[in-house]
């Protein structure tokens, strides 16, 4: 009797330890995952400026006339910045206004471009704008679409691992979030143009980009299937 009182100890014993072992283990997993998803809080500048001309944009760009710069987001845009830092990325965005280096997209507006989120070369994501602000970073799209920067330039600095499994990790909460119907390259914004989403008044308002690269892109996408996004538009002829 003695012996079989102990083995039924050792048994419990062994199953707790087993059940503490797997609690462990699920709580380590949910904070991987929620490390992986950690969004660091680094606004650019945002003010009645910024405000002023994202409402003239809607107005004069896609006929939308609104009180806020607010968007319905749709789709998620992923770029790369061509631009090798992430302050030098951050410091492009920042001023409400487009630098004169810009010349060949001002006469659309003197609204700066710039995105919802800039991801680093180690993976480390960083919110500029709130999600349902407006920010211009796609042709056609903006009042639809979240915008995602990546540093690096798609050759020389070639986008990392790292910032692919940030993209992936940001567009599934962002999906949580939202209604996100297409994930997209910057490249692939001209399939949109007879798109019910698509939005610029002026049919000739349009510059070629391959940002951020299709093997990028592809490699996000097939990473997002049980999202059930819908397909890119093909080109129109």
């Amino acid at each position: 009797m003695l012996l079989s009182v102990r083995n039924i100890c050792t048994t419990l014993s062994l199953l707790w330890l087993m059940a503490c072992s797997s609690s462990v283990e699920q709580q380590a997993a949910k904070k991987n995952e929620s490390a992986a998803l950690e969004v660091v809080q680094w606004p650019i500048i945002y003010n009645d400026k910024r405000e002023q001309l994202s409402l003239e944009y809607l107005d004069k760009r896609y006929g939308i006339k609104a009180e806020k710069a607010h968007i319905t987001p749709k789709m998620v845009v992923v770029h790369w910045t061509a631009i090798p830092t992430l302050k030098a990325s951050f410091n492009a965005f920042n001023s409400p206004m487009l630098p004169s280096a810009r010349s060949k997209i001002s006469s659309a507006s003197q609204l700066n471009v710039s995105a919802h989120y800039l991801i680093d070369r180690d993976g480390t994501i960083y919110q500029l704008l709130p999600n349902t602000t407006f920010a211009r970073h796609v042709i056609g799209l903006n009042h639809s679409a979240i915008g995602i920067e990546n540093v690096g330039n798609g050759s020389t600095l070639p986008l990392t691992s790292e910032q692919l499994k940030a993209n992936i990790a940001l567009i599934k909460q962002l999906s949580e979030e939202f209604p996100i119907d297409y994930v997209i390259g910057h490249y692939e914004y001209k399939n949109f143009a007879n798109h019910p989403l698509w939005k610029e008044v002026n049919p000739n308002y349009l510059t070629t980009k391959t940002d951020p690269g299709e093997t990028f892109i592809n490699q996000i996408r097939a990473s997002l299937t049980n999202l059930n996004l819908k397909k890119v538009p093909d080109l129109p002829q």
